[in-house]
């Protein structure tokens, strides 16, 4: 049996440091991630080198029996993780080596860097007292020693001891008053990994991901980055301090997730990025119905950590604990994984798994606003899988149906509004929709994003510009809304800094359509014809041919003085045109930029009774109309002032 005491200190092999105070594993000075299970069974490795450390001790010590987990799978999964780690291998191991049908032996020399050695009480031996010489004891062996110079002594030490408390306590306080506390206003939640060796469960995880950011999201004064910044960095092997520093935080959390059958294992660790040490790390684990109420035990326990003000409206909505049908909720993830894709058919596939959830759930009000999301998107411009008559009702339903039942969700009050704002024109009832969904969810980079274009159908360019930055700052690495920030520059004529903004966002992904397009839109307010037709005509090709890419083309060719080609991409456009998407306001763009402005107008009405999103008309592509009585009074119709 081995002796019972464990190792607290810094443990030296090879380049490698494993500190066990910290919880960090290092490979020359740079911290490498290992999450805790893989860790601990490092540190139990470490702590017996050479020596075997069988599965049994291993499952006795770090999965304890009362632990739901198939044990072979995690220790395996764990090992896997450590041999990563460590770029260490099973078949020629430096470092782990598997004894078959045993267990595991560490190889490579330990060495103590600093040690504090913790045994269990029994083993603990009292020190004894040293007489000195000139001790003088009686046959009892109590002192010879006078009482009364044993009391004075007495007298004399405690009040030393007291004194030196006193200042003792005095140096603390003032070193803590003096030191600045831990200040944490941001944070990143990192895609949580799945446990699982099933690629199909990676909803899963992505799924706990997101709720995780949306209840953390709901602490207005706390900065959560979105989903689909912190995504980039799944699988991804960055220190956490670099991560850190491309977002702009003060801190992360990652953690893992484990599946097993109706149970819920989430594992969450809270990390300083200025220090990159470990500031909390807890466990919890339920049912399947739990896992909302698992997530909210999360979200309050490092609200709690960061020390963040958290109003009473926040703390009810942290405290709001949802008990879910098991089905149900697996279908509302899987229709956000593919939601998230934002391609036509994963569209279509959320649209299937949205709708099965509010089958096995009809009381489910996440699943209404997912399918009122999908919806909105559905009949968008840059999808057109259904027509913005077809689609935009059917999202305003869901939304409607989800605020029902439950007033707070946020991104239900978002897909509302963006009904109200760009199928119904109705501008104040979308207003007060959108500042509600921002007052819910502040850290939502959708609803600011969303928010900034109906600011700007309002004429409100310098708020629009302010918004969508908000929405930039909480989801940095979005494309969609560094391109879209760069359009309202141009909007709010801004055209070097529209320019300047579009070559950052083409730097962060140069196969980015929509960036070139904005790019190519600044170009050819500032009159460079030439590089609006070379941006334009890679936006074309990187979008497949994108009915705004190949209008802003032809307006290009026009202002470089050839119309020929601007004609036949006018004539393609028209061939394209279909009961789903007639491309209406991009075919009025280009007669407008061939100066023909009845067949312009002619085609805008075609756009305002198939009930186009207003905010086209923004576009600098229609400043010939402007002047336009028709115009004008189209501009009136739809309710905007400007």
């Amino acid at each position: 049996m081995r002796e019972e005491h464990q190792v607290s200190g810094r443990l030296r092999f090879g380049v490698f440091e494993l500190d066990l105070r910290a919880g960090e594993l290092r490979k020359r000075g740079l911290r490498i991630r290992l999450q805790e299970q893989p860790f601990q069974l490092l540190a139990m490795l470490l702590e017996h080198p050479g020596e075997v450390v069988t599965r049994e001790e291993l499952q006795k010590k770090l999965w304890p029996a009362d632990t739901f987990v198939d044990f072979d799978h995690g220790l395996n999964k764990a090992m896997s993780k450590i041999r990563e780690a460590l770029s260490d291998s099973a078949e020629s191991p430096r470092f782990v080596e598997t004894v078959a049908r045993r267990g595991y032996r560490f190889l490579a020399e330990v060495k103590v860097a600093d040690v504090a050695v913790v045994r269990g009480p029994e083993l603990a031996t009292p020190p004894q007292p040293v007489a000195e010489a000139g001790d003088r004891r009686d046959s009892a062996g109590k002192s010879a020693m006078p009482k009364h110079f044993l009391s004075s002594l007495a007298s004399k030490i405690s009040a030393f001891v007291l004194l030196l408390l006193v200042v003792s306590l005095s140096a603390w306080m003032l070193h803590t008053w003096n030191r600045p506390s831990l200040v944490i206003r941001s944070l990143a939640v990192l895609p949580l990994e799945s446990l699982s060796n099933d690629a199909s469960q990676d909803y899963f995880a992505d799924g706990m991901t997101d709720e995780l950011i949306s209840d953390l999201g709901q602490i207005s004064a706390l900065r959560v980055i979105s989903r689909t910044s912190v995504m980039v960095y799944k699988h991804a092997r960055k220190p956490l301090r670099q991560i850190a520093r491309e977002l702009n935080v003060d801190a992360v959390v990652e953690g893992t997730v484990l599946r097993s059958g109706d149970r819920v294992r989430i594992t969450a660790q809270l990390i300083d990025a200025s220090s990159d040490k470990h500031l909390w790390s807890q466990s919890y684990e339920g049912e399947l119905r739990d896992t909302l109420a698992l997530q909210n035990q999360v979200a309050r326990a490092i609200a709690d950590q960061i020390r963040i003000n958290v109003n009473p409206q926040e703390q009810a909505a942290l405290k709001n604990v949802k008990v879910v049908n098991p089905q149900a909720y697996e279908s509302f993830l899987k229709g956000r994984y593919f939601w998230n894709k934002r391609t036509a058919d994963g569209l279509k596939a959320a649209l299937a798994y949205f709708n099965q959830a509010t089958d096995e759930d009809p009381k489910y009000a996440q699943a209404y606003s997912g399918l009122a999301d999908t919806y909105s998107l559905l009949g968008d411009w840059q999808y057109a899988v259904m027509t913005p008559k077809e689609a935009l009702p059917k999202a305003k339903a869901a939304a409607i149906k989800a605020l029902e039942l439950d007033s707070t969700l946020g991104e239900a009050h978002n897909s509302l509004a963006f009904c109200l704002d760009g199928f119904d024109w109705d501008f104040d009832s979308a207003g007060k929709e959108f500042r509600r969904a921002i007052e819910l969810n502040p850290s939502y980079a959708t609803a600011h994003h969303w928010y900034a274009w109906h600011l700007s159908l309002l004429g409100k360019y310098d708020e629009a510009i302010a918004e969508m930055r908000k929405a930039e700052n909480l989801d940095p690495l979005s494309l969609i809304i560094n391109a879209d920030l760069a359009e309202l520059l141009v909007l709010a004529h801004s055209y070097d800094e529209a320019i300047q903004q579009s070559r950052k966002t083409i730097e962060m992904d140069p196969n980015f359509a929509f960036a070139h397009n904005q790019l190519a839109q600044a170009y050819l307010q500032t009159h460079m014809h030439v590089e609006a037709v070379a941006e334009l005509q890679k936006a074309v090709q990187l979008s497949g041919g994108s009915p705004t890419a190949v209008a802003n083309l032809a307006r290009a060719y026009v202002a470089s003085g050839e119309r020929n080609e601007a004609v036949k991409l006018l004539n393609d456009l028209k061939k394209r045109s279909s009961p789903v998407s007639s491309h209406a306001s991009e075919i009025a763009v280009i007669y407008a930029a061939l100066g023909d402005t009845d067949q312009a107008m002619n085609w805008l009405e075609k756009g305002y009774e198939e009930r186009f999103n207003p905010g086209v008309l923004l576009r600098p592509g229609f400043d010939p109309l402007r002047s336009d009585p028709r115009f004008q009074e189209l501009v009136r119709r739809i309710g905007l002032n400007h």
